[in-house]
């Protein structure tokens, strides 16, 4: 009898040590695509002890993304990180799996949101190396917030950041890096409510200085940048390779509207692509320079505009207008005579008749 009450307490303290183990997880409800999802744990094992931590994405029925191994350290804790770069959108779970010492199972619900769209740049992703990256675009955000801005290096260093950057009322920044080598920069964005997004930024050329509004390089694509609205039109300087078309470029996410003189001499307006994509002109250019005018379909804007140029030997900001381009309106404007110039002049009409009638008297 009494070794039968022994056996039932060894069994008993037996599951109550089994029963002891505790596994707890901690992940982040809601997370930005982009952004590694960092799950943390507390476990009573022991040190060293291997634990599996899966992610999964949940649709109609859980599937197996990413499986790690996390080790429990001195102070009964355990990280692993998960890539959500390549991700879709949507509900997610992480989770550490029932072990063969324990029956204890701990899981957290993620949702992968997606706030890419919420930022768009108007400088181009591919610049030509001119010591300096230009970030000009708008961001979602209330007048005049701000938006915190980091960008990492080729190297893998950091170049800029993270910095707050003025925003003006319709969400707009500009901001001037310096940077000393050619190659790929991530750019970074967030705001009041977390991380936005980021955008890959490609530097290209040879490692020349050259001022900000001009580029020259031996690269294929060269670029200049100026700030346009209807009243102040930015002029850009295009010098041909000489060795056939020259196919000029505006960035994107501005109705832009571009003039520009053909090789007969005559002035054409280019406006065909809205704010979805930019405008694309391709001119037969020979040593002569060419020369463009740009600005925004809209009144109200007011912004920077890049023109970009391939097979061209360089691309600058005009300071002033250059003459090809007279004193025409835009588009959708006309020009009257004042009323008063017409009086005037039937006014002159009327003395003459009245001379020539006084001398015939």
């Amino acid at each position: 009898m009494k070794k039968i009450v022994l056996l039932a307490l060894g069994i008993m303290l037996l599951s109550s040590g089994v029963s002891a183990y505790q596994v707890n997880i901690y992940a982040p409800d809601t997370l930005t695509v982009g952004l590694p999802l960092v799950v943390n744990g507390t476990a009573t094992f022991g040190i060293g002890t291997p634990i599996d931590v899966v992610l999964y994405q949940q649709v109609t029925t859980s599937t197996e993304i990413e499986r790690k191994v996390a080790y429990i350290q001195s102070d009964n804790t355990f990280r692993v990180i998960f890539d959500t770069t390549l991700l879709p959108t949507g509900i997610y779970k992480v989770e550490v799996p029932a072990s063969g010492t324990g029956d204890s199972i701990s899981m957290r619900q993620v949702r992968l949101i997606d706030r890419s769209d919420e930022i768009s740049l108007t400088s181009p992703t591919t610049q030509a190396f001119s010591g300096r990256m230009y970030l000009d675009g708008k961001i979602d955000v209330d007048a005049n917030s701000g938006v915190q801005i980091a960008v990492i290096g080729p190297d893998n260093g950091v170049v800029f950041g993270p910095k707050y950057v003025g925003t003006d009322p319709q969400g707009g920044f500009d901001v001037t890096i310096p940077v000393s080598q050619a190659g790929d920069y991530e750019a970074s964005f967030t705001d009041a409510e977390g991380y936005v997004g980021s955008r890959t930024i490609s530097i290209v050329g040879g490692n020349e200085t050259v001022a900000p509004e001009t580029s020259v390089t031996n690269g294929t694509i060269l670029s200049a940048y100026g700030r346009s609205s209807r009243d102040n039109p930015a002029y850009f300087i295009v010098q041909p390779a000489g060795d056939g078309p020259v196919t000029v470029s505006t960035s994107a996410s501005v109705d832009w509207v571009v003039e520009y003189v053909d090789a007969d001499g005559n002035l054409q307006t280019v406006n065909a692509q809205g704010e979805s994509a930019p405008e694309v002109v391709v001119v037969n250019g020979d040593a002569k320079p060419l020369y463009f005018k740009v600005y925004p379909y809209k009144y109200s804007v007011n912004a920077v505009v890049y023109l970009n140029a391939a097979n061209a030997e360089s691309v600058e900001v005009s300071p002033t207008a250059p003459g090809v381009f007279g004193t025409n309106p835009p588009p959708g404007e006309t020009t009257t005579k004042s009323p008063l110039t017409a009086a005037g002049s039937v006014a002159a009409v009327c003395m003459a008749a009245a001379c020539t009638y006084l001398r015939r008297r």
